[in-house]
Formats: C-alpha cells, sequence, structure tokens
C-alpha cells in the first residue's frame, strides 16, 4: 500500500530545481529527482506526469485563474474579473514565502530551451482556460479571448516586476513601475499599464 508523503509535490520540485541547477536538465533524470527528495519514482509519477512538469505544478496555475475568474463579483467587466485571478494568484502563488523558490526556478527554465518551450506551452494554456471562464460568465467569445491575452501579458509584466523587486530593481521599467512588493498590485498596475497602452495605439 502506498504510503502518504508529506510535502511530496513540493520536495520534489524543490529536488529536480537543486539537481538541474547542479547538473543540467539534459543529465537529469525523475530517479534522480525522486532520490534526492527521499521518495520513490512512483510517487513522482503520482504528482507530475514527466520531469518537465515538476517545475510547472500540474494544473494548479489554470484551476486557481479559472476558479478566480468564476468567483469575480457579478458585475465586474472581463478585464476587471481577470484582475481578479492576478489577485489569486498573488495572494496563493506569488507571495514573498515562495520567491526564492520562484526565482531560482526561473532561472533554471530561462537556462534550458526544452524547459521554455514547456513554459511557452503552458502560457498558451492559461490564456484558453481564462478564456472559457470569461466565456462562461458570458462574455463574448472575441471579447473573452482578448481580456485573456491582455490578462497574460499584464501577468508577465507583474512577473517581472516583482522579481526585480527582491534585488531592489522593481522600479523604472519603460511600462511603469511597481508599486509596493505585493503581487496583487503590481499585477493591478501592469494591466493597468496595458490597457493605457492599447488606448494610445
Amino acid at each position: 500500500m502506498a504510503r502518504w508523503e508529506p510535502n511530496a509535490a513540493e520536495r520534489l520540485a524543490n529536488a529536480a530545481l537543486d539537481l538541474f541547477a547542479e547538473r543540467g536538465y539534459e543529465n537529469t533524470t525523475v530517479i534522480d529527482i525522486a532520490q534526492r527528495a527521499g521518495l520513490g519514482k512512483t510517487t513522482f509519477f503520482r504528482h507530475f506526469q514527466d520531469k518537465r512538469e515538476v517545475l510547472f505544478g500540474g494544473g494548479t496555475m489554470d484551476e486557481l485563474l479559472v476558479e478566480a475568474i468564476a468567483a469575480a463579483p457579478p458585475a465586474a467587466t472581463p478585464l476587471q474579473a481577470v484582475g481578479h485571478a492576478l489577485d489569486a494568484a498573488g495572494a496563493k502563488v506569488f507571495t514573498p514565502a515562495r520567491r526564492a523558490f520562484i526565482a531560482r526556478r526561473q532561472t533554471v527554465i530561462d537556462a534550458n530551451p526544452e524547459l521554455r518551450e514547456r513554459e511557452a506551452l503552458k502560457n498558451l494554456a492559461l490564456v484558453a482556460s481564462m478564456t472559457g471562464a470569461l466565456s462562461r460568465r458570458g462574455a463574448p467569445e472575441l471579447t473573452a479571448r482578448v481580456a485573456a491575452e491582455l490578462g497574460a501579458l499584464a501577468s508577465g509584466l507583474a512577473f517581472a516586476r516583482w522579481s526585480r523587486t527582491a534585488t531592489g530593481d522593481g522600479v523604472g521599467d519603460d511600462v511603469g513601475a511597481a508599486v509596493g512588493d505585493d503581487f496583487g498590485e503590481i499585477a493591478r498596475q501592469a494591466l493597468a499599464d496595458v490597457q493605457a497602452s492599447m488606448a494610445a495605439c
């Protein structure tokens, strides 16, 4: 009978991050990751489908954003619903406690073409998930797609700004300065900057 392993997904993700940084992505196997985490291969595959997926949290972010869009106030516009979702991401994913892990994770992803490709595919899936969630709220298909795309752009800008606040470089970029250290606040400012730029176009 399988044992319950506390914090198994987090342990596996941290182990993978350490090994990818030490040995390189290509030279790390699923067995290596499981052993470093003190777990078995079976436990790894209960949480992740392959070694690429270990850094992307399965469908957690998709579920979080979809649920947050659905929970936005009924009178919220599509972009306001997306802002609600970005707030939820800040509260549950992009937290101060996870900043060091997220920064290390991004460094590993940026250094590996296969991981960059998976990240790009994940981002496309997030846009599709947000589009679907907005459509279910009654937004016309094109409006839902545009709001989701703008939300993804704002999220990327917010992530870059939020990441730079850790090193004191979070101000003065070409699309507006980050305010404070809260991801949700930074994301809302990024969303406002995207809307302003769209209007200027």
